[in-house]
């Protein structure tokens, strides 16, 4: 049985980063544009979305540019206007003020960006990415700015969780203290793992490579076999977040996946 009538995948923009960041120690030479996603859920219970993609304001407001990006040596994402998450909604038929659930797989900015639009959502994550994120000095990836606004309504859970029947929470930390990835079963009986920052590329999978960034490399590379094996079990479809020849071939919003 499931609550999840169909899956939206909303492509937000693209960061531009050395290879290294995605494959631990390999690729040093390379530089990717990797894909910046979200997942929107049409339940029973109502939409959910899972990660909130880029704020545009990133690529398009010179001070934030600077002191965010360029400043610390990276180079600022690539959001044009048919990656705005407003006008992907408005094509689905809804606004943000629709979302009644706002679930994170952990809070670097290219997965939490203008929290501040969803004051009147349950915000769902788990305990250890959120304390993580709001001690002294969380480290790259982590920018306040889009995740510490008053007003938010936390929902902070431990391990693994269920939302609602046909969407279950996953424990993958190692990535970050606190990453969670997910399984979603559609209403249809077909089953997607999306793995988020377990691995961004196909190869993380396929060769067993760890993350560039990790807050616990074991636990990264256990996280990487879990979702394997996860994938096999559930006969599932992986949705990568980030690998840029992946996103090419999946059903982009406002298709769908089910119903």
């Amino acid at each position: 049985m499931s609550d999840v009538r169909r899956l939206y995948i909303l492509l937000c923009g693209y960061e531009v980063l050395r290879k290294t960041i995605s494959t631990r120690d390999i690729g040093e030479r390379f530089v990717l544009a990797e894909p910046i996603c979200a997942y929107l859920l049409d339940t029973t219970h109502g939409w959910v979305l899972l990660d909130t993609g880029i704020d545009p304001a990133y690529a398009r407001d010179p001070a934030l540019r600077d002191e965010h990006f360029l400043s610390r040596g990276w180079a600022p994402p690539v959001v044009g206007d048919v990656h705005e998450l407003e006008g992907q909604l408005a094509a689905i038929g809804i606004d943000l003020d629709d979302i009644g659930h706002v679930i994170l797989s952990h809070l670097h900015f290219d997965h939490c960006d203008r929290l501040h639009r969803f004051a009147h959502a349950r915000l769902s994550m788990q305990r250890r990415e959120y304390d993580w994120a709001f001690g002294a000095d969380p480290g790259m990836g982590y920018l306040p700015r889009d995740y510490d606004a008053p007003g938010l309504a936390w929902d902070l859970r431990d391990g693994d969780w269920e939302a609602m029947p046909g969407l279950t929470l996953l424990d993958t930390h190692g990535h970050t203290p606190g990453h969670q990835s997910a399984l979603v079963t559609l209403m249809s009986g077909e089953r997607f793992i999306l793995p988020f920052d377990v691995g961004d590329l196909a190869e993380n999978f396929t060769h067993d490579i760890a993350p560039g960034s990790c807050s616990d490399e074991a636990a990264a590379m256990a996280a990487i076999h879990r979702i394997k094996a996860l994938q096999v079990t559930h006969d599932a479809t992986m949705l990568l977040f980030h690998d840029p020849q992946a996103i090419q071939s999946l059903r982009l919003a406002p298709a769908c996946y089910g119903a």
